[in-house]
């Protein structure tokens, strides 16, 4: 049996084992925790089972032990301080957002201390002549654009959770934007980051905001996507945008996959400046007609958003159209009012919720990947088969103008044996999808769910740099131990 496969029948333990496990504190923890009350106060520091239970799981499937401890820094001196102390007696450490997370990244599996970051919520220093902005790690991304509303300038990468900002760019989030927008690698400009050690650094140095650097090492987009394995991020500059004069949304159904695949690469291709473009299978389209009572035909559909002038919109919307008529698409329901287009977007923004729908009292699990456009159409219909012949339930949603698309897996988390069908049907797709030379995940992590398919995708010498890099700058592998990288064989 293979040491993925061993791995992921742990992982897919069942949440309510979470509360058998017995949590047996080392001398050293005991002693740490008074400093930590000293640090952050009597309420910064808690103990409670609920609490520690809460900060050891996302969601996901994916299930171990709770953090020993959970503590509740206010600013980045106690986070330091916090860390210090953790370096000196060797407790590892989790950072942990919002919980948000769909790989299983804030699991204490070596328990230690969760470092919870939501009292650092401050919104610092919006420049908006400069279109930027510094954040704490406990504000997240509709906080922030509530915040923006009345300045003229917004923050566009969407993952769909209200997740934490920091969180987002220690995931290396993205989103239904993000075809025109770029992801969270593409729209952090400096990191304010505690090491193993508690020293404080800034990746693109102190206060430096600049649009663009060529000055040395990319530190900034080493820690994006680094899921807390070299440091916690506790401040983030962030590119902003302004908001567009105009918006307009549509929805399109198409024969067939290859269809509205072919009419998304024919849009890019005719450098339409579109802002969304996402696909629902069949599948998806006829859960969310039943959850959201909508009557979209139950075919492949693309969901459209442009934005720009009025002038621009009106030459974008007439070559899309064009476009998707070309390749069999049906004519367009249009919307221009924010009312009509988030009922239009119904379906895609409930998708979540319809697919679980479909079998009540499951739990639903996301899993992505991203493959070249051209691989699209047939890595869909090859997994659209895979569920079929496994009798599995997993509508497909995808941001098809980056090749990316997620299976909204709905299973029957106290069924072993359905559980080990979902984990080896997702090594398959993770695999078919490096076969198309495209990765394993587009854009959840790697977490604990992908760290073989990691090393499959990347290569031995690869894994050896990133684990030079983890072992230079965190050597007693204390930050979120476990996670990313596959544990060293003895």
């Amino acid at each position: 049996m293979s040491l993925l496969l061993i791995a992921g029948q742990r992982l897919f333990c069942k949440s309510r084992n979470i509360k058998t496990i017995t949590i047996v504190r080392s001398a050293g923890l005991d002693s740490a925790i008074s400093t930590f009350k000293l640090i952050c106060g009597e309420k910064g520091v808690s103990l409670g089972t609920a609490v520690r239970e809460q900060h050891g799981r996302d969601e996901s499937v994916h299930r171990c032990r709770p953090p020993d401890v959970v503590v509740f820094p206010r600013c980045v001196k106690e986070v330091s301080a916090l860390a210090k102390v953790c370096h000196d007696k060797q407790i590892p450490m989790i950072p942990f957002g919002t919980g948000t997370g769909l790989e299983g990244g804030v699991g204490a599996l070596k328990g230690g201390v969760c470092f919870s970051l939501r009292n650092m919520n401050q919104i610092l220093d919006l420049h908006q002549d400069d279109f930027d902005v510094t954040v704490e790690p406990g504000v997240t991304r509709k906080t922030l654009n509530a915040h923006l509303r009345d300045t003229g300038l917004w923050f566009p990468v969407d993952p769909g959770a209200d997740a934490s900002l920091c969180g987002m760019a220690a995931s290396s989030a993205s989103g239904t934007n993000a075809v025109r927008y770029g992801t969270m690698r593409e729209n952090v400009i400096n990191l304010e980051v505690v090491l193993a050690d508690g020293t404080i650094i800034y990746t693109a140095g102190k206060g430096r905001r600049s649009r663009k650097t060529s000055a040395g090492y990319n530190l900034t987009n080493l820690f994006v996507g680094s899921e807390g394995t070299l440091g916690i991020i506790t401040k983030a500059t962030l590119r902003l945008y302004g908001v567009p004069e105009a918006t307009v949304s549509a929805v399109c159904s198409f024969p067939s996959v290859q269809a509205a695949v072919d009419s998304t690469v024919h849009i890019l291709q005719a450098g339409v400046a579109i802002a969304r473009i996402e696909f629902l299978d069949d599948v998806m389209i006829n859960a969310s007609n039943v959850f959201s009572s909508l009557s979209y035909p139950v075919m492949p559909t693309l969901f459209l958003e442009f934005h720009g002038s009025e002038q621009s919109l009106a030459e974008q919307v007439y070559t899309t159209e064009e476009i998707t008529q070309m390749n069999g698409g049906s004519d367009f329901q249009w919307a221009r009012d924010r009312e009509t287009r988030n009922r239009l977007w119904k379906a895609r923004h409930d998708a979540w919720y319809a697919a679980q729908a479909l079998r009540p009292g499951c739990k639903a699990y996301s899993t992505d990947v991203c493959v070249p456009l051209s691989q699209l159409p047939q890595i869909i219909v090859e997994t659209k088969a895979d569920l079929i012949q496994n009798k599995l339930t997993g509508p497909i949603a995808g941001h098809v103008g980056d090749g990316n698309f997620h299976c909204l897996m709905v299973v029957d988390p106290n069924d072993p044996e359905e559980l080990h069908r979902v984990h080896l049907f997702t090594e398959r797709l993770a695999r078919r999808a490096l076969a198309m030379n495209g990765t394993c995940t587009g854009e959840h992590g790697v977490g604990l769910g992908k760290r073989g398919l990691l090393y499959e995708e990347m290569g031995s010498m690869t894994m050896q740099v990133m684990q030079n890099i983890k072992d230079a700058l965190d050597p007693k592998n204390l930050m979120n131990p476990g996670k990313v990288l596959l544990p060293r064989v003895s």
